[in-house]
């Protein structure tokens, strides 16, 4: 099944037209840059725009980056306040004229690390944790999601983790990866405590930089890095589309 995949980020908005049963890109890759206000009718103008560009009549699926019940933004997260409390799913529907799936911007990358990455056939509890500008998490058990954990909120001196330990902190603070790897390990032993996982499973830009600071994480839960890059927002978010996920 074909399905247009779109994964909307704090600077760029990407679809692509995807073979959900493969994981594979039928297209190449459309890239806008996310305007600037981000209000709702600027992003769904975007995405029309995307919609477009790809002469697309399908089904659409759409990665997403806040929180969401049903369509529905609970925050505004990092795009724009107004997002809060706005039913985009339908907005993005009134502007194209196709029915549209959301997803956590995580989650959707979770999705497509389940299906065709490292998460591919596992069972029992599995945490997807991306780490980038933020901490991302998708939460799976017996390759089910569990929606919306958003596990980079959990809160360390007052703040969220994400301001203490995401990989953007790393660099920011021209951290060592021994130095990170001891924040990060704080984090982990939380999740540890709070879920326990069986498997954990590192995405986002510090994935492929797994064996510099996995020595400083002290947990019994296996930790393997995600095989999906740069696509995985794109993919999971038509395999949501695709399998009918709100």
């Amino acid at each position: 099944m074909e399905v247009l995949g779109i994964d909307i980020g704090g600077t760029g908005i990407k679809g692509a037209i995807v073979d959900t049963l493969t994981g594979e890109l039928v297209t190449e890759r459309f890239r806008i840059d996310t305007p600037k206000p981000a209000k709702p009718e600027a992003i769904a103008e975007t995405i029309k725009n995307i919609v477009d560009h790809f002469n697309w009549k399908g089904i659409v699926g759409c990665g997403f980056p806040t929180p969401l019940s049903h369509g529905k933004c609970l925050s505004g997260s990092n795009l724009h306040p107004s997002l809060k409390g706005v039913q985009i799913d339908d907005l993005f529907k009134k502007k194209t004229g196709l029915d549209f799936t959301l997803v956590n911007d995580a989650d959707a990358a979770a999705e497509a690390e389940m299906h065709f990455g490292a998460g591919k056939g596992k069972q029992g509890l599995v945490a997807v944790i991306t780490l980038g500008t933020g901490i991302g998490s998708g939460l799976f058990f017996n390759g089910k999601l569990i929606p919306n954990t958003e596990l980079g909120h959990l809160t360390y001196k007052n703040e969220a983790f994400e301001k203490y330990a995401a990989y953007s902190i790393k660099r920011s603070e021209n951290l060592s990866y021994s130095r990170w790897g001891k924040r990060l390990n704080k984090y982990f032993q939380h999740i540890n405590l709070i879920l326990p996982p069986d498997l954990i499973i590192i995405g986002g830009g510090a994935s492929k930089k797994l064996h510099k600071y996995k020595d400083q994480i002290d947990i019994e839960t296996p930790i393997i890095p995600a095989e999906n890059k740069n696509e995985a927002g794109i993919i999971g978010a038509a395999i949501a589309a695709a399998e009918g996920i709100k």
